[in-house]
Formats: C-alpha cells, sequence, structure tokens
C-alpha cells in the first residue's frame, strides 16, 4: 500500500467473499479516484456495485482486464485497487457511452469545459494528465482517441483497453457502479506530484514488408495480403504451416506500419473466415504497408526503459497498461518471472490489455503509462 507519497495499491483474489471490504479498508476513505482492475473471473456486477458504496464521495472506474499487473508483477485470477489520494490529486471523471455513435463536436466541448473547471479547482497543482479505459471489444479505439486528442489538448493522455483473458468474449466497464460495454472513461487528474507519461515497445522493423490488398476496416478484419489470402501469405512470410497460426506466433512475429518517423504495432489477434482471413487488434486499411517486426530482448528492454523513468529519483509508483501480447511473449520465450521481477521492483500496477492509447494513438505490444513522483520532486 503507497503513502502519502503517491498512489495508493492493494490487491485482492477475485474469489475472496468480501473482496470489497479487502480493498477499502487497506486503500484507505480519504480518495479522490478508486480503479479496480479485476480478472474477467470476477463477478464484475456485484464488485463494482459494493464498491460504489464502500469508497465515500470517491469516483470508481473499474474494468475487466486480460491478466493484472499486481505485487508478483504478472497475475492472474486477481482485483487491483489503486488508489489517488485527495490530498495529492483533484480527479474529474467522466464515461462516454455510444461510442460508435460519438457526436465529436459535443464531446470536445465537454472535454475543454473540464479541464477548465478542473483547473479553477485545482490550481496549485501544477502537473496533469488523463488516462482512459476502452471497452477492448468495442472496436473504436482509434475514433476515441482522435476526439479525446483534440479536447484534452496539451493534457499527456494515455490507455488501456479492458480485456477478457484470452476469450474475446465480453469486456465490461463500471462507472461508479453502472457497468457498460462499448464505452470508454476517462480521468482527467492534476496533482502536486510530478508525472511522466510514457510508452514502451521493444520492437524493430525488418526489411520484410507486405501489402494489405483487401479488407474490412470497420471490423479489422484483412483478406487479402499481397493478393493472396492473407493467413496464407502472413504464414509463407514466416515459414509456417497456416494451420498453426495461433496467439503465439502473433506475439513472436508482430507487423508493424510506419508513422512518420516512428513505427507501431497492428497487432493481429486470431484467424478468421474459414482459416484465411486476420482479425487484428487495431485500425486496418487497404493499401497499409505492414513490416514484420524482430525483437529486443524483453526483460533488458524493460529495464532500460523503467530505468531511465527513474534518472533523478524513482517513482513512487508507476500505473502500466500493459498489452496481452507482451504477457504472451514472455510466457513463450520464458521471461515471465524475469519481466514480473522488474515490474514489482518498479512498482508498477495496472493491468494487461487489448490495447493501449498514447496522445491520439491506439497502439498495440506496448507498456504504456505514468510515473508518478513523490510529491517533492521536480522533474
Amino acid at each position: 500500500m503507497g503513502g502519502p507519497r503517491g498512489l495508493r495499491r492493494a490487491q485482492v483474489a477475485c474469489i475472496a467473499p468480501d473482496a470489497v471490504g479487502s480493498l477499502a479498508r487497506a486503500l484507505g476513505n480519504d480518495l479522490s479516484l478508486v480503479c479496480l482492475f479485476a480478472s474477467p473471473d470476477t463477478d464484475f456486477e456485484r464488485l463494482t456495485a459494493e464498491a460504489a458504496r464502500s469508497f465515500g464521495a470517491a469516483d470508481v472506474l473499474a474494468c475487466t482486464t486480460a491478466g493484472e499487473l499486481g505485487e508478483q508483477g504478472y497475475e492472474e485470477g486477481q482485483i487491483i485497487g489503486v488508489g489517488f489520494p485527495r490530498a495529492l490529486f483533484e480527479v474529474l471523471a467522466l464515461a462516454i457511452e455510444d461510442l460508435d455513435r460519438i457526436n465529436e463536436q459535443s464531446l470536445i466541448d465537454e472535454l475543454i469545459h473540464h479541464r477548465l473547471n478542473l483547473t479553477r479547482r485545482a490550481p496549485e497543482m501544477t502537473s496533469e494528465f488523463a488516462f482512459t479505459l476502452v471497452d477492448g471489444l468495442s472496436l473504436r479505439e482509434e475514433h476515441l482517441t482522435a476526439v479525446l486528442a483534440s479536447g484534452l489538448g496539451p493534457i499527456p493522455v494515455f490507455g488501456g483497453s479492458s480485456g477478457d483473458g484470452t476469450e474475446f468474449g465480453r469486456t465490461l466497464l463500471s462507472f461508479n457502479g453502472r457497468v457498460m460495454q462499448n464505452a470508454a472513461l476517462v480521468a482527467i487528474l492534476r496533482s502536486h506530484c510530478a508525472v511522466r507519461v510514457f510508452s514502451l515497445d521493444h520492437l524493430v522493423p525488418t526489411e520484410v514488408r507486405m501489402v494489405v490488398t483487401s479488407a474490412c476496416p470497420e471490423r479489422r478484419i484483412v483478406q487479402e495480403i499481397n493478393a493472396e489470402p492473407a493467413a496464407q501469405e502472413y504464414a509463407r512470410l514466416l515459414g509456417k504451416d497456416p494451420m498453426q497460426l495461433d496467439p503465439f506466433t502473433f506475439a513472436a512475429h508482430p507487423v508493424v506500419v510506419r508513422l512518420g518517423d516512428t513505427h507501431h504495432v497492428r497487432a493481429i489477434q486470431r484467424v478468421a473466415g474459414n482459416g484465411s482471413d486476420l482479425v487484428f487488434f487495431s485500425a486496418i486499411n487497404e493499401g497499409m504497408v505492414l513490416t514484420l517486426a524482430s525483437h529486443r530482448d524483453m526483460a533488458a528492454h524493460l529495464e532500460s526503459g523503467l530505468a531511465a523513468l527513474a534518472e533523478g529519483g524513482a517513482p513512487a509508483h508507476i500505473l502500466g497498461f500493459d498489452c496481452l501480447l507482451r504477457r504472451i511473449e514472455a510466457e513463450q520465450v520464458q521471461k515471465t518471472q524475469a519481466l514480473s521481477e522488474i515490474l514489482q521492483r518498479h512498482n508498477v500496477v495496472g493491468f494487461s490489455t487489448y490495447g493501449e492509447q498514447i496522445g491520439a494513438l491506439h497502439v498495440n505490444q506496448t507498456l504504456t503509462g505514468v510515473a508518478i513522483y513523490p510529491p517533492d520532486r521536480d522533474l
């Protein structure tokens, strides 16, 4: 549990009989915001209804996960609680429903109003950031992040897409006890603590490229690559049997797109269409050039990236949203324990996602989050 120097954190098994009571006792009652990241095995409706009654005036945001980041690093079957003490954080939270019918200008105007209101409420708090929790099966993250970037302006923003383990069947969000799908939650924060929003990935583009020649963008489905059935052509480029494509293959052999001087993963979720189509975690369009990526050592890269955040003084906590595919890759290359130890040592808390948001982008196969420093440290 964190003290007055940053976040509060607690966790409990998702099957614990008094999960909310345990979290409430650990986190305290002087909070402006509580986030709950819950295993999909949790009785989510009960959890969130009880939590809405147990944390006083604090807003309670919750989502289901594809795994948790807790006291032991990578974990499963847990409920992670994160509390933002009122003395250090002023928060304004909102829910955005019906993501496929967003009124863009209305939402932008609302966000601008909230930004100004929060500044008036906490002018003495000079750090600010925002984060989102998005339905990971909504297929609307790209549109949402673009609108949020317009409304939030200079505020650094990151986010994570809710998960359902590796089932991809049903993901849930909750805002003060109200359970939602096809929705997003947004928290805008000002703080006495210095903060640094970041995004890390350990991938390096290769020279192997392919072109999407047929796709259904609204469903994130690629039907053809290089004018051949997508799954078969992807497998051919890897030198693999198309019948053996699975999440481990996709995690080990990601594809990226270049935007300006940087690359971003367009992660593959699964095979569909009688074994010929590829379903992606993020936006895909005809004509898009995809590049196969190779991997740097996961553990060494993670240690280096998190250590850089500690230059001049370590964060009190890091709130992190980590792609499910990183967890799968760590298992495949037998790095789970090494990564867990690094996450634990750097006080990372959060959950595994179906995708991450950073600024105006929706990305995959990253660890994205915010480092929160003790209130007596300047950046």
